[in-house]
């Protein structure tokens, strides 16, 4: 069982930077690979960015590439997300979770196995 609490969202303008925080309860958060999600109001839950258990390997959606860097530290049981250069359209919930599978580039909800209560992160233009 794992517990994620996310933190860090809030309201940014346009260009700015924010960095989330999702920490993790359990003594086995370095087994898991951490993904980040995000839901704008009326739409799906898209991928984000993804990152290995050892934090060698990270994946990202398109839409952030670039700008965006996932990031983990297995000794305090925590993953971040680094945005920069944020747009409107980058407003959203964003969510953690957690997936115990090694295999790279999963990309789909039900693919992991915990999530956060998600925190709100606002760009405005």
């Amino acid at each position: 069982q794992v517990q994620l609490v996310e933190s860090g969202g809030g309201l940014v303008q346009a260009g700015g930077s924010l960095r989330l925080s999702c920490a993790a309860s359990g003594r086995t958060f370095s087994r898991y690979a951490m993904g980040w999600f995000r839901q704008a109001p009326g739409k799906e839950r898209d991928f984000v960015a993804r990152i290995s258990q050892g934090g060698g390997v990270t994946s990202y959606g398109g839409s952030v590439k670039g700008r965006f860097t996932i990031s983990r530290d297995n000794a305090k049981n925590t993953v971040y997300l680094e945005m920069n250069s944020l747009k409107p359209e980058d407003t959203a919930v964003y969510y953690c979770a957690a997936d115990d599978s090694s295999l790279a580039g999963r990309t789909l909800i039900y693919e992991y196995d915990y999530w956060g209560q998600g925190t709100q992160v606002t760009v405005s233009s």
